[in-house]
């Protein structure tokens, strides 16, 4: 509605029977849910809207009146006029047509009139070029006179009014050699003034500046007096630029008294705001257009500068390395107090421009519109009048930009330098040191390694803001997550290379588990591992923590966009509307940065950095894995010399067995063997071993990196467990698809499941297959152990099928089992091994 015409609005206006049909229609949104909100934004452009219409409306009636009552009263008086004049036209015409002789043509009289009347101005045409020549003949000659006399207003003038004949020798042979006249004129009289010149610039005589000034333009040499001007007015700072000898830019050259980029960036700006200063009352007495003028000498001293600011700013990458980024951020923040010092001067020099366009003068009948206009309206329009020709103006200036220039291929390199800098302050000399220093914390090591690592990528994102203004998000993304992937994969290598607790750690068994066949080494593991687990929390809270502070950087760069846009602007947080131009119109404004910032906003919220979380979860799996080797590793010991038992190949049938009288006596079952015992028992002794730990929370952390552990899994145990457990306790996924609290009996249930699929994982795979053969009564054996571990693991709530695979086979007869072989063998890897094991065919 905003964007209504005023002439559009009356007509609707017009065409509507009364006002409030008009209201109606116009406030009635096509979506009948639409919020109060959006009603009252359309109501109030509707105003706006309505107001601008009452105020073209009024002006338009106003002009009417003024116009009508400026010449209704002589309508009577023209109308008279016309009637008198046409009556003496008729008189007129009669008179002459009488006077014609009888026979005359009219039309031949007319025709020898028009010809008459087109020798006439051709021959004044003629004459007015004799005139011409006549006084480039003599131009010569006066222009030298009057140099010899000094008087140079004269010559320019003379010169001036030989320029604007120069047309009317244009494709003629004349044209070139009195071209060339103007110019050895011309530059006659620069020369003639170019001592004097610079002598009223460098004394600081406005009055003779603008009397040159004045001059030079008549020889349309302007552009000239500037170069005069500007390379007086410059001479200092561009001379102390050039001697300055840095420390951070030209290392190489003779030990002197050096200084950094940027404590002589900030000395060099504060000596050219006193420039600036000082031509806010020079320039506006001497040119006509004082704020174009200040903005040329701006951007002329910059382009004057050798080595060049971008070259100097390079060079600091090239001696200070990646922490360069930091030196370059400051001085970025240097210019753009420059920059808002130099707009205030911008600013100020405005109002000493004196208004000659008719455009600006105050409009007639002001008491007649006073009567009509509202206080409101009257009140602001001065001011915006003002703010638009301001506007206007600075769309014309380009300092701001050829001044932040010098920074924007750094800024749209950013996340490059951001990664590189992270990647450098981030690369500790080692982050793990058993050998050195087998005394070391390392749990304790990694917490305080992440406060680090954290307030670094807080620091980055204060560098992004402070020089991007969030453009280079993406980048910053990026730059984060490797960085912070990089840190943690450090972690995980290295604890995967040597994950065992300092040897002169002791730590004493509960006296409820003295029984277990843990050694005081293995305890210290334990402990170590869960001590590592509850720091690799912490570093995933920590990281949780900044990326809701990334995320609300983000969400407040988004509003920013929005309400840009939403006025119909651009979006300028820099200190000049130029330096926020060169951000909008460069690469970093691209459709990453817009698709980052609508993901931002999304509910629930999408995690930020997704290869830092893929590493922590990496991280977790990894200590998890190692906890669960040491708990089943004396499980692992019992099993290993299992394959290589003697009992698979004894002869014999177990089920039919003979007395010394060669009685039959029958075998119903058999029992396990030893070694399964022993596993047995060793996994019936976890669930105690776990409600030792119920306290530890660090058990709870990651479930879904546990090995064998789906998400569904995790998600029915959450479902299950009572509603009162777990609110003091917290069990957390790394990268879950939704909440699941878990209760510390869920925990230990999802401990149990992960060690029972584990163990059984690497019987099946790692120890069955290695059995050569098997007799009749060592495959009855087999089948009694694996039946009878197979309860077992069920009683901790554990089904392999594949434990139930190798006991059905291993049950089998040799009739059945050459049976099943023909039918299932392709594909079934359990009965080939059990095949070859029992001789089946």
């Amino acid at each position: 509605m905003a964007s209504t015409s005023a002439s559009a609005l009356v007509q609707e206006l017009d065409d509507t029977p009364d006002v409030l049909t008009w209201l109606n229609d116009t406030l009635t949104p096509q979506d009948n849910h639409v919020p109060l909100a959006a009603l009252e934004s359309l109501l109030a452009d509707l105003l706006t809207a309505t107001d601008l219409s009452a105020v073209t409306t009024s002006a338009t009636l106003e002009h009417t009146i003024d116009e009508v009552s400026r010449t209704a009263p002589r309508l009577t008086y023209d109308l008279h006029f016309m009637r008198d004049g046409a009556l003496s036209l008729h008189s007129a015409l009669a008179t002459v047509t009488a006077r014609i002789p009888a026979g005359t043509g009219t039309s031949a009289a007319l025709d020898k009139l028009q010809t008459l009347d087109t020798a006439k101005r051709r021959m004044e045409a003629v004459r007015d070029v004799l005139r011409e020549a006549e006084s480039w003949s003599s131009l010569e000659a006066e222009v030298i006179a009057l140099l010899t006399e000094r008087a140079y207003d004269k010559a320019a003038e003379r010169l001036n009014e030989a320029s604007r004949s120069m047309p009317v020798f244009a494709g003629t042979p004349e044209y070139e050699p009195r071209r060339a006249l103007m110019v050895s004129l011309q530059n006659q009289l620069e020369a003639a003034l170019s001592s004097a010149l610079v002598g009223a610039i460098n004394s600081g005589d406005t009055a003779i500046c603008r009397n040159f000034y004045g001059i030079f333009s008549n020889i349309q040499r302007e552009s000239e007096f500037r170069n005069y001007y500007f390379g007086s007015r410059r001479a200092g700072l561009v001379a102390s630029w050039q001697s300055e000898v840095l420390e951070d830019t030209e290392p190489s050259l003779p030990a002197l008294p050096k200084q950094t980029f940027n404590a002589f960036w900030a000395t060099f700006c504060t000596s050219f705001l006193a420039v600036l200063n000082a031509e806010r009352t020079s320039i506006p007495a001497i040119f006509p257009d004082p704020q174009i003028t200040l903005s040329t000498f701006i951007t002329s001293t910059l382009s004057t500068l050798q080595p060049s600011c971008p070259q100097r700013l390079a060079s600091l990458f090239n001696t200070a390395g990646s922490s360069a980024l930091k030196d370059v951020i400051a001085i970025y923040k240097t210019t753009e107090e420059f920059a808002a010092s130099t707009d205030k001067i911008m600013e100020k020099i405005q109002f000493s421009v004196i208004p000659t366009d008719s455009t600006l003068e105050p409009p007639k009948h002001t008491r007649r519109r006073s009567m009509r206009m509202s206080m409101s309206w009257r009140s602001n329009s001065a001011t915006n009048f003002s703010r638009a020709q301001h506007s206007t103006l600075n769309d014309e200036l380009d300092w701001d930009q050829t001044l932040f220039q010098a920074f924007l291929d750094f800024q749209v390199e950013y996340g490059t330098l951001e990664r590189r800098l992270l990647s450098d302050e981030l690369a500790f000399p080692s982050t793990l040191t058993p050998n050195k220093n087998p005394s070391t914390d390392r749990a304790r090591l990694l917490r305080e390694r992440a406060v680090d690592v954290f307030s670094a990528a807080e620091e980055s994102l204060v560098r992004c803001m402070s020089f991007t203004y969030g453009y280079a998000a993406p980048g910053l993304i990026s730059a984060l997550d490797t960085a912070l992937a990089s840190f943690v994969d450090s972690w995980t290598q290295s604890l995967t290379a040597n994950l065992t607790a300092p040897s002169t750690a002791h730590v004493e068994s509960e006296d409820d588990l003295a029984d277990l066949d843990y050694s005081p080494q293995d305890w210290s593991n334990i402990q170590l591992v869960l001590h590592l687990l509850a720091s690799t929390r912490a570093v995933l809270d920590r990281l949780g923590t900044f990326e809701g502070k990334l995320r609300a950087a983000l969400v407040q760069i988004a509003t920013a966009f929005r309400l840009a846009q939403h006025e119909g602007g651009l979006y300028t947080p820099c200190a000049t509307k130029g330096a926020s131009l060169l951000l909008a119109q460069s690469p970093l404004n691209s459709a990453a940065l817009h698709t980052l910032l609508s993901s931002a906003e999304s509910h629930p919220p999408i995690p930020l950095l997704t290869t830092t979380r893929a590493s922590i979860a990496s991280l977790a799996r990894a200590l998890q894995s190692s906890l669960q080797h040491t708990l089943l590793a004396p499980l692992h010991a019992h099993l290993s010399p299992y394959a290589s038992l003697a009992l698979w190949a004894a002869p014999g049938d177990p089920k039919s067995m003979r007395t010394a009288s060669d009685l039959h006596v029958p075998v119903f079952s058999l029992s396990p063997s030893d070694t399964v015992q022993h596993v047995a028992e060793g996994l019936l002794n976890l669930p105690r071993l776990f409600e030792v730990y119920a306290d530890d929370d660090a058990l709870g952390f990651s479930l879904n990196t546990l090995p064998n552990v789906d998400e569904a899994y995790l998600s029915g145990l959450g479902e299950t467990q009572s509603p009162e457990l777990g609110h003091n306790r917290r069990a957390s996924l790394v990268m879950p698809s939704k909440s699941v609290v878990l209760s510390p009996e869920a925990v230990a249930a999802a401990w149990l499941s992960s060690l029972g699929h584990s163990i059984l994982s690497h019987l099946t795979s790692n120890v069955l297959p290695k059995i050569r053969t098997l007799s009749v009564a060592g495959a009855a054996q087999l089948s009694s152990d694996l039946g009878y571990l197979s309860n077992i693991v069920r009683a901790l709530n554990v089904e392999y099928e594949e434990l139930d695979r190798w006991k059905e086979y291993v049950g089998m007869n040799n009739e059945e089992g050459n049976r099943v072989v023909g039918e299932k063998i392709p594909g079934d890897q359990v009965l080939a091994l059990v095949a070859k094991m029992r001789g089946w065919t």
